[in-house]
């Protein structure tokens, strides 16, 4: 496999100081280190990285490095991109991290994680819900594929494809629990609708009801009232002829 060839020169100083001299005089910073090796002071052209960069496998492209180092001695050092700083203003290129990488040992990166075809619960009105977008796996850096791909269409509603499912080269591992789902068909949620009740003909609307209710209690204890009043009077004039059946008596 070729690998993608970049010079980069040792830098005797390092720290922040000599940093911004790099930056200065148009060259980026960086640092070469792993695989048991001492950490190597570097620099490099931006321009040349990102031209050299895979454009599937972005920072998964490996690198066959050719460090110049004093008296005009070169090696030849295979490694990946680590981790890279960018500005967020200007978007230009700030420090590099290169890792030393051997063909035969495997190396644990992330790549991105495709779906395809259509489903079969989104045309029954389900929705298809992606849980990842990249995956990370073990594998050695020839055998790193530039993305994994997963066939959705036999999904149905609530059914999901998992890690396990993953169909990867040999060579290649996930580094995730099989268990771990990457994409799902979910029934869609039900809306909530708040319905208004359409007024009925010659229905007595709530507090309309209540008034009414209460004018009605408030009736009968009137005409309650006025029948314990009536019910009294015919008491107290019973007593009146009594009275006189008495005084005629007396006398």
């Amino acid at each position: 496999m070729d690998f993608s060839k970049v010079s980069v020169e040792v830098r005797k100083q390092s720290g922040k100081g000599a940093a911004r001299k790099v930056r200065a005089s148009g060259k980026v910073p960086g640092v070469l280190y792993g695989h048991k090796g001492e950490p190597v002071a570097v620099t490099l052209d931006e321009r040349a990285l990102l031209q050299s960069l895979d454009k599937e496998r972005r920072r998964n492209t490996v690198f066959s490095l050719v460090v110049a180092g004093d008296g005009g001695k070169n090696e030849q050092v295979t490694a990946m991109i680590r981790d890279a700083q960018i500005d967020p203003l200007s978007r230009r290129l700030m420090h590099v991290d290169f890792l030393r990488v051997d063909l035969d040992h495997e190396v644990h990166v992330t790549v991105p994680l495709i779906l395809t075809g259509k489903a079969l619960g989104t045309v029954n009105g389900g929705n298809l819900h992606q849980s990842m977008h990249a995956i990370l796996i073990a594998a050695k850096p020839a055998a790193i594929p530039t993305k994994l791909e997963v066939d959705v269409t036999p999904l149905d509603i609530g059914m999901a494809l998992h890690v396990s499912d993953l169909k990867l080269a040999a060579g290649v591992r996930a580094l995730l629990d099989p268990k771990e789902a990457i994409a799902s068909v979910v029934a869609p949620k039900a809306e909530k609708v708040e319905a208004e009740a359409a007024p009925v003909e010659g229905a007595v609307p709530a507090e309309g009801a209540a008034a009414a209710e209460g004018a009605a209690a408030g009736g009968e204890a009137a005409k309650g009232a006025a029948g314990a009043k009536g019910a009294a009077a015919p008491a107290k004039g019973g007593a009146a002829p009594a009275k006189k059946e008495g005084e005629k008596k007396g006398k």
